[in-house]
């Protein structure tokens, strides 16, 4: 399938994906007021902020997933529900693993929900480790909103020097 930089006019259908995805994953799991501003304004405010660092799998038109790397982070990787158990996003993080080594990264992070077993499960058969805890700070229009997380890292090797 592959991993294409994304396109403006994918980002309605892209906040959708994430939307969906955050409620299936996230929402049992977090905060109360931490859930009630990821809207899919929000999200799809915070993909046209990071457009430069989005990549998606699918079709033109047809994205089934996404992913966001930050600095030395995995940022965000969603799926929609019906591409699940597809491959897809061991492509979209084959992709920003790759990404993160071009940017000369050499241990990447990223955060995931405490309790959000099924994506540890899926980072960890891939060379990611949980190395505990960490509070992290989510963005929210009230400002940032302090999160315990479980922390993920991975040794990405002999990282590519940027040009």
């Amino acid at each position: 399938m592959g991993v294409r930089t994304a396109e403006t006019t994918e980002l309605d259908q892209l906040a959708g994906i994430w939307h969906d995805g955050w409620q299936d994953a996230h929402a049992r799991l977090l905060p109360a007021e931490l859930a009630r501003h990821r809207t899919l304004e929000s999200f799809r405010h915070r993909l046209q902020e990071d457009l430069a660092n989005l990549r998606v799998a699918g079709p033109p038109g047809q994205p089934l997933g996404f992913c966001i790397v930050k600095d030395d982070e995995l940022y965000q990787l969603y799926v929609a529900a019906g591409a699940r158990g597809s491959g897809v996003a061991a492509e979209l993080l084959a992709d920003a693993e790759e990404r993160l080594r071009a940017l000369g990264v050499r241990t990447a992070w990223l955060a995931c929900a405490i309790g959000n077993e099924r994506a540890a499960r899926f980072y960890e058969k891939r060379g990611w480790h949980r190395v505990g805890n960490r509070i992290i700070r989510l963005p929210t229009p009230d400002g940032f909103f302090p999160l315990e997380v479980w922390r993920h890292e991975k040794d990405l090797g002999e990282a590519s020097r940027p040009a």
